[in-house]
């Protein structure tokens, strides 16, 4: 049955028809499947805001600096290029997994990309905001 509300049940299918749960120790191990597939998620957007920030002077705004690659298809945009396919691709995914409309599932979605966000990508946003607030913006 689809479920078009949340609902709380150790039973869900999963984004595949063979991916079901109908035991607690199954619904365990989906959840916990749920949470590193989102904290992996954030780890590939860490990686990807690296590759992009890679060679760049740090006090520099993002925004503000100019295209210094050597070519088209250089290393540095194809390696962008495929964590951005790879990160798509599983935020998609993750997005059909809350659509499952479970209440644990999508508890531990959420708790997976904080944890993933507060242990990799904090640092990031903290780094933007160093940025902005030593602008002479007067």
């Amino acid at each position: 049955m689809m479920h078009m509300t949340f609902y709380w049940s150790r039973q869900v299918t999963l984004l595949f028809s063979s991916w079901r749960t109908d035991s607690w120790p199954s619904y365990a191990l989906t959840l916990l499947a749920c949470v590193l597939a989102s904290v992996f998620y954030q780890y590939l957007e860490h990686v990807r805001y690296r590759v992009r920030r890679s060679g760049k002077p740090a006090g520099e705004p993002l925004l503000l600096q100019p295209n210094r690659a050597a070519g088209k298809w250089s290393a540095k945009k194809m390696a962008g290029g495929l964590l951005f396919w790879l990160s798509s691709g599983l935020g998609y995914l993750l997005m059909l997994a809350v659509m499952s409309f479970n209440g644990g599932v999508f508890l531990a979605i959420v708790l997976g990309l904080t944890i993933g966000f507060l242990w990799l990508r904090s640092e990031d946003e903290d780094e933007i905001a160093g940025v902005n607030s030593t602008c002479a913006c007067a």
